[in-house]
Parts: C-alpha cells; structure tokens; sequence
C-alpha cells in the first residue's frame, strides 16, 4: 500500500516526532510512506498536488478535526481513504468513531483498518464533517487561535474569559427542509455526530452516517446538563437544548456572530447555509 501521512505539527500538544517514528514502525515491508507537514499556507493546493502525483491507498492524518476536515476537501473526487491519528487539541471525530486513545491501537487502524462511508455537511461551500457552530464555542476557538497556549491548557484558560465577555443571547432565523422558525440562544450547532471534542454528548441520536444532521440551539449556560452531557447523558432537557434533525438548513443571523467548522475558526457571519452530502467520505474505524 501507498501511505501519505499528513502532519499538523502545531495541533494538540502531542509530540509529533516521537507519534511519526511510532507510525513508521507500524508500516509494513514492502509499504510507502510519504509524509507532508502543514504550514498554514496553501497546504490544500500543496496536498492536492501530492495526491496527483502518487496514487496513494489511503492518507493518513496525524491532527485534530480540523486537519481531518482539510484532507477531506483535498479528496474530493477521489476514492482515497483516511486514517486518522487523533493529536488535535480536539478530537471528536475520533472519540465519535470510538477510535483507541492509546497510540499502539489506533496507528494500526489509521494504517489498515477497515473503512466506514459516512456522512459529510456541505456549509456555504466548506466540508464539515463533524461539529460546526455559531456563538460561544465559535469565539473560545477564535480566542484560541489568537492564543500562544496550545492543548487542553489554552481551551481551558481562554474558556473562562469567553465566557465572560461573549454577547449572547443571539436570535437566530433557522429554515429548514420542512419548517422555520425563529429561536433565541447562546450557540446555535449543526451536528453531524453526538459529541464535542472534549467527549462531552451533545446530540445523544447523531450518527455519522443516517443522512441527516441535527441543528442545535443552546438556550443557555447549564452546569447540571453540562454535567450530564460530560457522562455521555441519553438525554438532555429542552430547556437547555432544543434539537432540529434536518436534511437542510439555511442559518440567518441580526447580527454577525463568530462562527467555526470543525474546530477551525471562520468569520463573524450573518447567514450559513447546509446541506447533507450522503456517505461522501471513507473513514479507516476498526481492524
């Protein structure tokens, strides 16, 4: 097999040398392995030229989600599939694909596990691929990305000042494929899974690969149902979160509101629109 590992050397706060020379020990005799580091500047465009150079069996990913989310954009009109090393400071397409934590169970599967088609969100002309939203998750990211902490250090450090100078609550206009109404709340998500990157459980009925999305409008700050959610709750009150399982959706917003795909920060937006892109990506899940 031919591998293209892709590596986002400044996600997470795992030691990417140290995972790189684990992989390599795992890749078989006789196997290939190309490896590209990011830098921030054209790596779609740098990906994509890789790719049409080599014929590779499958790109390996050693980031968080979004990492994840731009090697699915380069794949595009390709039949390439993604293994993923999950060494983001979020990680919840792994922990939503119930990948291993530990090192020595996951590089085998990114490398030669079996695949998984799933489901993909079409977001004003971006991928999504897990959890995308409006609001107060959307700012923490923006405060993070300005931040020179990283890992789970800088989310939890640049979450309490977030919280605190945020301008929710926001009125949001949602119209959907079969109704539209008009909602106020902290955060407005659009899910393509059940959980955040910290694990906590969000969209309790969210799959992968059902062919819908769910939109989810958080009404406020609720430490109990936090809680709750953080110990992968079945269920959450609709005072805290009211749930909109949809096949499309079109956001419109007063106000710009800070708003991010898949843990990568965007714009201050006023309108999204979304739709679902059935089974439109192949995903490495278990040996």
């Amino acid at each position: 097999m031919k591998f293209l590992l892709v590596v986002n050397p400044i996600s997470g706060d795992k030691d990417k040398d140290a995972l790189l020379k684990e992989v390599k020990s795992y890749v078989k005799d006789g196997d290939d392995l190309t490896i590209y580091k990011t830098t921030g500047e054209d790596d779609l465009q740098a990906i994509k030229k890789e790719l049409e150079q080599v014929n590779f069996d499958r790109v390996v990913v050693a980031g968080g989600d979004g990492t994840v989310k731009l090697v699915a954009e380069a794949l595009e009109e390709t039949e390439c599939s993604i293994g993923i090393l999950p060494a983001g400071s979020a990680n919840g397409l792994a922990k939503d694909l119930n990948l291993p934590e530990k090192e020595e169970e996951f590089i085998p599967i990114a490398l030669y596990g079996k695949t998984r088609k799933v489901d993909t969100i079409l977001i004003n002309d971006q991928l999504g691929l897990h959890i995308s939203d409006f609001g107060l998750n959307a700012e923490l990211i923006r405060e993070y990305e300005n931040s020179s902490l990283r890992g789970k250090l800088g989310y939890a450090v640049n979450s309490v000042s977030t919280i605190f100078k945020n301008d929710a609550p926001y009125t949001f206009h949602i119209k959907t494929d079969t109704e539209e109404f008009t909602k106020e709340g902290i955060m407005l998500a659009l899910a393509n899974s059940k959980k955040f990157g910290t694990g906590a459980v969000v969209n309790p009925d969210g799959e992968i690969d059902d062919g819908i999305f769910e939109v989810l409008l958080f009404k406020k700050i609720d430490l109990v149902e936090i809680i709750k959610a953080l110990n992968n709750a079945d269920e959450l009150s609709e005072d805290f979160v009211e749930i909109f399982p949809v096949k499309s959706a079109v956001i419109t917003t007063e106000k710009k509101i800070p708003f991010q795909i898949d843990g990568e920060y965007c714009d201050y937006l006023t309108k999204v629109e979304a739709k679902i892109l059935e089974g439109k990506l192949e995903l490495a899940v278990a040996l």
